[in-house]
């Protein structure tokens, strides 16, 4: 997921560090661990930034947004379900409930926000969708506010204003160019998209209090992968010369990195990292997409440096640290207590 639910929010990863290691402080992990955990989370979102470059080269010339939903969410559904089956939780309980509750997760939000996270680099740039993929955890928290989940923090109120400047001034500042066909209408698309995902963020921490990430996974890839076969058949919208491109042709293989690398060896070495690594510090990483998309951008043409830019990705970078910085604080508070 942009993908997967590799955009990591503060929020979620505190309650997947929990659930994973509950008793095991950061500062007790040995130094080889530390180096491990961000070793792989460097990894992992240098992939998650390259995986926008690679959808802006193939939307929409080698497939549309409705084909690249079905491929993503076909390939990740099997890819958890093999990972379920290979490494299955006997003591693990799911409801009827459960799989319909996450069937239907995943037909609202995880295939709302990856199309319309395709339909945004259709119009817009890697940058401006890393742009909106960096705030999710700035909405994340504005979610957790309005539903009285998480109390509001001078820094955290600094941290959304900043935010919330900064995706304005992409938005309002963006021009149409040769690698923008109508930025105004991609960035809404990838606003969209991170609302959507940052919304699929605090259902899915619910679910992790008694379920497993690979479960939780396949059924909501499932249901967003279900969603996006039933919308191509009513729409006879499917559009994919990728697939008869060739096996070794450009197009195929940047297809193939986006279905394996970003989807689901992301997926994985950021499990490695939540093992042995603070939550503040996995979601800081989420900086480094931003970084990679923008570097890969310009030397392949994919965008035009802009000064405006530059001080939106700033102003994004320095909403992400605040928020990071005071959910750091709020849990050394709780932990002392």
């Amino acid at each position: 997921m942009n993908n997967q639910p590799q955009s990591a929010s503060p929020t979620s990863l505190s309650q997947k560090t929990t659930q994973n290691n509950p008793a095991a402080p950061a500062n007790k992990v040995s130094k080889n661990g530390r180096l491990v955990g961000n070793v792989s989370m460097f990894v992992a979102k240098t992939f998650s930034g390259l995986n926008e470059n690679a959808l802006k080269y193939l939307l929409p010339t080698w497939m549309n947004a409705f084909t690249g939903v079905v491929l993503r969410l076909g390939f990740g559904s099997l890819f958890f379900w093999v990972i379920g089956w290979i490494k299955p939780d006997k003591t693990e309980k799911t409801s009827m409930r459960d799989r319909l509750l996450l069937l239907l997760t995943g037909i609202i939000c995880v295939f709302g926000y990856m199309y319309t996270l395709l339909m945004g680099l259709t119009y817009t740039t890697p940058i401006s969708s890393s742009i909106f993929i960096a705030l999710q955890g700035t909405v994340v928290y504005i979610i957790c506010l309005f539903l009285r989940t998480d109390r509001l923090s001078f820094g955290r109120l600094i941290g959304i204003i900043l935010g919330i400047a900064g995706a304005l001034v992409c938005v309002l500042t963006q021009k149409h160019s040769d690698v923008a066909s109508n930025p105004l209408l991609g960035n809404i698309y990838c606003f969209i998209s991170t609302f959507l995902f940052s919304a699929y963020l605090v259902i899915e921490k619910k679910f992790l209090k008694r379920l497993s990430n690979s479960t939780v996974s396949k059924y909501t890839f499932t249901g967003g992968c279900l969603a996006g076969i039933v919308a191509i058949l009513i729409s006879g919208n499917w559009f994919a010369p990728v697939l008869t491109s060739g096996v070794f042709s450009t197009p195929f293989l940047v297809l193939a990195f986006v279905l394996v690398f970003p989807s689901s060896i992301s997926y994985l070495l950021t499990d490695v990292a939540l093992k042995r690594l603070p939550a503040t510090v996995v979601g800081l990483y989420a900086n480094w997409i931003l970084i990679v998309a923008a570097i890969v951008s310009y030397a392949l043409g994919q965008d035009k440096f802009s000064w405006w830019q530059l001080l939106s990705i700033a102003l994004i970078i320095g909403s992400v640290f605040l928020v990071e910085s005071a959910e750091a604080k709020d849990h050394k508070s709780k932990t002392a207590k």
